[in-house]
């Protein structure tokens, strides 16, 4: 009796000493296994938080967090509109969600019109943010706004302008979300300030989407790339036409999963 009960308690004692040791090793194995930066996305001019669903699904596959703010006056936060709501309004929205959320090592991703959106919040928090990437995105120097970067190439936009909200032929009020809305005009006019010369050394990621059959010269957003390589920042095209959240969103994951694990 008394060899089977020793017999019993060694055995146990065996099991548990694999099992501690199992426990140990996944222990040091997750406090070793760096985290993966959080991805902060911001949407473009009329569009809402919401076009970027897909992607941030695809992410999250990816072992990413990600954020998408929404902001004011647009997408789900379209009754809050009003013709104050201007530029900085969206660089405050994302410079808060950054800091309510605590957020670190932030990988800045803006699209198009969020370009405007992200230069400011770069330059107001460059200590949370590891890696700007700009998407088909204004690339604004200090004092431009949306109106001087396209400059002559804005007539288009012209008999969009309603009073103070932009509204292109696109945006139906009988349509039901998720859906385009107007576009509060201050956003485009208002010039951006910069004053923190921290933020220009912050890395910085290109991506020109190009439609196929296209040349990349003949790109809207062509003179924002060149813009891009003269500052040195990497700069990359993908097949896509300017929503590559819809029209490539694989191929886009794969692109902003490049650039988080650039050094």
């Amino acid at each position: 009796m008394f060899f089977r009960k020793t017999v019993v308690a060694a055995t146990l004692l065996a099991l548990l000493l694999v099992s501690t040791s199992n426990y140990s090793d996944a222990r040091a194995q997750k406090i070793v296994t760096p985290a993966k930066p959080p991805i902060v996305i911001v949407h473009g001019a009329w569009g809402g938080s919401w076009a970027f669903r897909r992607v941030e699904s695809l992410l999250r596959e990816k072992g990413y967090s990600v954020y998408r703010p929404q902001l004011t006056g647009l997408g789900e936060r379209v009754h809050l509109a009003t013709p104050d709501v201007n530029l900085s309004t969206h660089i405050n929205d994302v410079v808060n969600m950054i800091l309510f959320e605590d957020l670190h090592d932030v990988i800045l991703v803006g699209h198009s019109y969020g370009g405007m959106v992200i230069t400011g919040v770069a330059d107001r928090v460059p200590d949370r943010i590891r890696r700007l990437v700009y998407l088909d995105a204004f690339a604004p120097n200090d004092g431009e706004s949306v109106m001087s970067l396209i400059g002559s190439r804005g007539d288009w936009l012209k008999p969009m302008i309603k009073g103070d909200y932009i509204v292109p032929p696109w945006v139906k009020p009988d349509q039901a979300p998720p859906k385009d809305v107007p576009q509060p005009l201050k956003t485009f006019t208002e010039p951006l300030v910069l004053k923190n010369k921290s933020a220009r050394q912050i890395p910085t990621t290109y991506i020109l989407t190009v439609e196929k059959g296209h040349k990349p010269e003949d790109d809207d957003f062509a003179p924002q790339a060149a813009r891009a390589k003269e500052r040195g920042w990497t700069v990359w095209q993908m097949e896509a036409d300017h929503n590559a959240q819809w029209s490539a969103p694989e191929a886009l994951v794969e692109m902003l999963d490049r650039a988080a694990r650039a050094n």
